[in-house]
């Protein structure tokens, strides 16, 4: 395997490697990506000035996303809008979508997630990434213009750009501090690296407002003292520092300033609130095709759904039903369910009674002549079962356990709920043990039959 040479770092086998990896200009690249998919022929927000937040009629509201064009304006993320439309009349505006970022963010983290065995996310738009030992794992992508771990990095960012939509910046390291201070340097789309032997060079002349941590009310403390770079605070004696920020904000000054910091990825499970999924359809769903394509699309979704439940050992209460129409705006109905559930039968029947309730009547999105190119579910009120009513399928969880816990259990009537959950437990058994395929549905094995008849049918003639 080739290891080489990269950044002027020499890679050595088994070093702590860690990757910073931060989305470019996250809100304002999600909302250009989401804008590009409702209308392809839209403009790009990415390359004229446009920022997220605030409405142009109202001048309200504040910058809480910028384009690089709109930052050549001299628009900063923070300002009242009212500022930047005095700086850049021109500009565009866009409202902040939250649903659609936390969705992009998701779909970021999984990728990360598929290339490295520790992935930390510390917000929205970024992660930290621990390497250390993947040098066997990866010795297939590694080349002598792209040596490990570079070739990560590449493959990394060109994946998110081709699949996603978007661009990040990737900083690398052997600890978490150089590998943001890395991941901030030219933007966007770009490969960073700051080992401890690139210090000197390339973060000591930076100044010390760009130093991670580093607030304006310390850089000025600083700058009182004649202390201007990153470089002339790393050669300050620390007893110097620590006499005028105080010992906790005088010791981490110093330290980063000498890029000493943290190189420990914590991968602590943060537990999912919602579980949902959605898709977009090639031709709208009207009042006229809607019983012909909405129940197989409805039945998809909520099977994916619960499956996702199962494999997390949870359950949901409250079930939503989420459309976009074809004027491009998002319409949603929830119910809360007296018992909660991870069963895809009573997803199914819950959102098609929601749906009923949204499309249809006298004030249903059909009757306004709307039609529907998305549809999503979602399951939120997530618990672990303490809360359900305890019935026999909950105490028989283990298999193994029936020949010796039926006898102990007294005779109950299982209600649709409960059957309906024990059909679904043990469909994910079996599917767990002999794969996908091990069970279809009836509707499935009838068209199946049919084709095959009508195959016959055809030989015949």
């Amino acid at each position: 395997m080739y290891m080489g040479t990269f950044g002027g770092h020499t890679c050595h086998h088994g070093e702590t490697l860690i990757f910073h990896v931060d989305v470019n200009s996250a809100f304002l690249s999600w909302s250009a990506v989401r804008q590009l998919q409702d209308d392809p022929s839209s403009v790009d927000l990415r390359k004229i000035p446009s920022i997220v937040g605030g409405r142009k009629d109202s001048r309200r509201g504040v910058v809480t996303a910028k384009s690089i064009p709109a930052k050549r304006y001299g628009i900063v993320t923070g300002e009242p809008v009212m500022k930047a439309l005095e700086k850049c009349p021109n500009l565009v505006m866009v409202p902040a979508d939250f649903a659609w970022y936390r969705e992009c963010s998701h779909n970021v983290m999984t990728i990360l997630r598929s290339y490295a065995p520790k992935v930390q996310q510390v917000s929205i738009d970024e992660a930290y990434l621990d390497l250390t030992g993947t040098e066997s794992i990866y010795e297939h992508l590694s080349t002598e213009q792209s040596p490990y771990p570079y070739c990560i990095a590449e493959a990394i960012k060109n994946e998110i750009r081709q699949t996603l939509g978007f661009t990040v910046n990737v900083g690398i390291s052997s600890n978490k501090l150089l590998a943001k201070m890395a991941s901030d340097m030219e933007k966007p789309d770009r490969i960073h690296t700051l080992f401890p032997e690139e210090i000197p060079d390339k973060m000591w002349p930076l100044p010390m407002g760009e130093l991670h941590g580093c607030g304006k009310a310390t850089t000025e403390q600083l700058r009182r003292l004649g202390i201007r770079t990153i470089g002339e605070a790393a050669r300050t004696a620390p007893h110097i520092l620590i006499q005028a920020l105080g010992e906790k904000t005088g010791t981490y000054i110093w330290n980063k300033a000498n890029g000493i910091a943290s190189s420990v990825v914590r991968t602590d499970h943060i537990e999912a609130k919602s579980y949902s999924n959605e898709t977009t359809v090639a031709k709208d769903i009207t009042e006229s095709n809607y019983e012909e394509r909405m129940p197989d699309i409805l039945l998809a979704l909520c099977d994916s759904v619960a499956r996702r439940l199962h494999k997390d050992d949870v359950y949901g209460k409250t079930i939503t039903f989420q459309v976009k129409t074809s004027d491009f705006h998002r319409h949603s109905r929830q119910i809360s369910l007296a018992d909660s559930t991870r069963d895809a039968g009573i997803l199914y029947n819950t959102v098609t009674r929601i749906a009923d309730e949204l499309l249809f009547g006298n004030h249903g999105l059909f009757a306004k002549g709307l039609g529907v190119r998305l549809v999503g579910v979602g399951v939120s009120g997530i618990d672990h079962g303490q809360y359900r009513q305890m019935n026999l399928f909950d105490l028989l969880e283990d298999p193994a356990d029936v020949s010796h816990t039926a006898k102990d259990v007294p005779e109950i009537s299982l209600g649709q709920e409960q059957r309906s959950q024990a059909l679904a437990d043990m469909r994910n058994l079996l599917e767990n043990k002999y794969g996908r395929s091990a069970l279809k549905r009836a509707s499935e094995l009838k068209k199946s039959s049919d084709q095959s008849n009508l195959d016959r049918l055809k030989t015949k003639n």
